[in-house]
């Protein structure tokens, strides 16, 4: 078992900025992947960011230029830097990793985006 624990979300003016940390703990062996996803009330969830292992990086649309994922390995760590903050990106916040061919889910972080 993996298990991801998200923190940094809160409550933040739009144009602010806010730093979310993802770390793993449990049996790891190797992580393949690590991924930010959000779901906003009455919408179903949907992926934000990704990195994978080789460093390779994938946005969703709406937060591209505004939003960077980072990886520490070491730490089995993932963030997800996040500026420019919009009233639109009001959701819970969820980590998951891929490792050993299965996927790990976090309980989730608040991030409100007051206009």
């Amino acid at each position: 078992q993996v298990h991801p624990v998200e923190s940094g979300g809160g409550l933040v003016q739009a144009g602010g900025s806010l730093r979310l940390s993802c770390a793993a703990s449990g049996s790891i062996f190797s992580i393949n992947a690590m991924g930010w996803y959000r779901q906003a009330p009455g919408k179903q969830r949907e992926l934000v960011a990704i990195f994978a292992n080789g460093g390779t990086t994938s946005y969703a649309d709406s937060v591209k230029g505004r939003f960077t994922i980072s990886r520490d390995n070491a730490k089995n760590t993932a963030y997800l830097q996040m500026n420019s903050l919009k009233p639109e990106d009001t959701a819970v916040y969820y980590c998951n990793c891929v490792s050993g061919g299965r996927i790990f889910w976090g309980q989730g972080t608040q991030v409100t985006v007051s206009s």
